[in-house]
This record gives structure tokens, C-alpha cells and sequence, in this order.
């Protein structure tokens, strides 16, 4: 009977097996930690293009931010050319407010009443009259409120009797009254014309 030793033989085989799982797992050692490095290297790009990108945005939204500003700033300026040129024509316009004013007193104060003063400050104006009667005062404010687009707002301030001597025998007693009212613009006036409207006083 042969007797064979095969110790040797299969310690080489472990052996090799061995060293081929070590390989294996270097190997694959070696091409995890690639595959990780070329991630990482894609991440790296990508994160450095988008930085780029920010970089960009942050300097196209700083130009923007200087154009808003200087558009802010001209359209300030032109808010304010505009309103001097809407001063400058409210004073064109105004200077025939007086005018207006007395032409239109005439027409819309009835008879039996007249005014005694009149105090203009700007839009406002003052009057001071004297009418026959509480029934005459009354018609002025209506004739102020509904007959003309010149004037708006009339208030009746006071209302008095008063005494007033037609000769030295013969006195007559009046009513005495004080009201303010507010001049329309010229241009308000046009806009209502224009606009077909009725002419109404503002309450």
C-alpha cells in the first residue's frame, strides 16, 4: 500500500486560495476608492460650475440693482418735473380765477341780496352780504351749490338780522350773513365739461 502525504499540497491550495481573495479584495479596494474619486471629482466640478454660476447671477442681480436704482432715481426726477409743470400751468390757469369769480357772483346772487366783501386766500373764499330776507340767503347758497361749476363746498358761516335805514324816518330790517366757498380750478372744470357730467357741488 502507497501512502501519499497531501498536506503540503493542500496548504498550497489554502494558500492560494488565500492569496487570490487578498488580490480580490485589493482589487477591489483599489476600484471602489476610483469610483469614489470620480465621484467626488464630478461633485467637485459640478459644485465649482455652480459656484460659477452664482458667481455670475450675483453680479448680473448687483447690475440690475444699480439700473433699479438709477430708473428709481429718474423716475423721481420726472415726478418732479411733472409737478412743477402741473404748479406752473395751475398758475396759468388761475390767474383768470378772480374773473371767474366776479363774473359769476353777478349771475348767480338774486335779487333782493348783494355782497357787502369778499376775501379770497387761494381756493378759498370769503363773503360777507346782506339780503332781504333768510329765503333769499338760502337761494344764494342753492344758486353757489347747483348753478355754477365754479364754485363748491358753500358753507353758510352766520346769519343775523340786522336793521338797515333806507332814510332817517324809514328803517328796513335785513339778513346779514357770512359764508365761505372753494374756487374750482379751470382744469377741474374742463374734466367736467368734457366729461359730459352735470355740474355738481361737492358737499
Amino acid at each position: 500500500m502507497i501512502l501519499i502525504n497531501l498536506l503540503p499540497h493542500r496548504e498550497a491550495s489554502r494558500k492560494r486560495r488565500r492569496e487570490a481573495f487578498q488580490m480580490t479584495m485589493v482589487g477591489s479596494l483599489v476600484v471602489g476608492l476610483l469610483i469614489a474619486g470620480a465621484i467626488y471629482w464630478w461633485y467637485q466640478m459640478m459644485i465649482a460650475d455652480q459656484q460659477q454660476q452664482n458667481a455670475l447671477l450675483t453680479r448680473e442681480i448687483k447690475a440690475l440693482e444699480e439700473q433699479i436704482k438709477e430708473i428709481a432715481s429718474i423716475e423721481q426726477e420726472i415726478a418732479a418735473l411733472q409737478a412743477r409743470q402741473k404748479a406752473v400751468e395751475n398758475l396759468q390757469a388761475d390767474r383768470n380765477l378772480p374773473v371767474h369769480l366776479l363774473t359769476q357772483l353777478v349771475k348767480q346772487m338774486p335779487d333782493g341780496s348783494y355782497a357787502i366783501s369778499l376775501k379770497q386766500s387761494g381756493q378759498s373764499v370769503s363773503m360777507a352780504g346782506m339780503a332781504q330776507s333768510n329765503e333769499r340767503v338760502a337761494e344764494v347758497l342753492r344758486n353757489l351749490t347747483d348753478n355754477t361749476p365754479w364754485f363748491s363746498k358753500p358753507q353758510l358761516v352766520e346769519i343775523t338780522s340786522k336793521n338797515v335805514p333806507l332814510t332817517p324816518r324809514d328803517q328796513r330790517k335785513v339778513s346779514a350773513f357770512n359764508l365761505n366757498f372753494q374756487l374750482v380750478r379751470v382744469s377741474d372744470v374742463k374734466k367736467t365739461a368734457d366729461s359730459g357730467a352735470a355740474p355738481k357741488a361737492r358737499n
